[in-house]
């Protein structure tokens, strides 16, 4: 009996959800890493090679993007932050099946927007008008 076949899910289908309220439909996310650095060691006893010690968990910053729209919630984040009252979210990445069923998610904890952009305009252009929010964050767990 043969195994069933498993195929990778598809990166164009997924949703983001901030502090557990569904954001609107978003283009593109990326960034989102995890990275440990190596601290090298050698006692001077030791033979000529280095032990490797884990060092810091770095994380490093998501894009968001999407079309834009009257809604003003991600914009307000940042304007918050540049006020100085910082408040810090849950985002969730979550990524779809072919039929809309929720496979995959990443919880991001602790987020910040640190820069927003707006979409550039072009008075022959046919795009969609983009904005883009990056957020800085303190940590990433797969969920599911």
């Amino acid at each position: 009996m043969a195994a069933e076949r498993k195929d990778p899910y598809r990166n164009f289908r997924f949703r983001v959800e901030i502090d557990g309220f569904q954001q609107g439909g978003f283009s593109d996310v990326s960034g989102y890493d995890a990275t440990v650095d190596v601290i090298e060691y050698r006692e001077g006893n030791q033979v000529t090679t280095v032990s490797k010690l884990p060092g810091l968990t770095k994380y490093g910053n998501i894009t968001l993007k999407r079309g834009v729209t009257d809604s003003l919630e991600l914009y307000n984040w940042l304007s918050e932050c540049v006020s100085g009252k910082i408040t810090r979210k849950l985002v969730t990445i979550i990524a779809l099946d072919e039929e809309g069923n929720d496979v995959a998610t990443w919880q991001v904890s602790e987020a910040w927007p640190t820069k927003y952009s707006a979409p550039d305009f072009k008075g022959t252009g046919n795009e969609v008008a983009i904005e883009s929010l990056e957020i800085a964050h303190e940590g990433m767990q797969r969920t599911k």
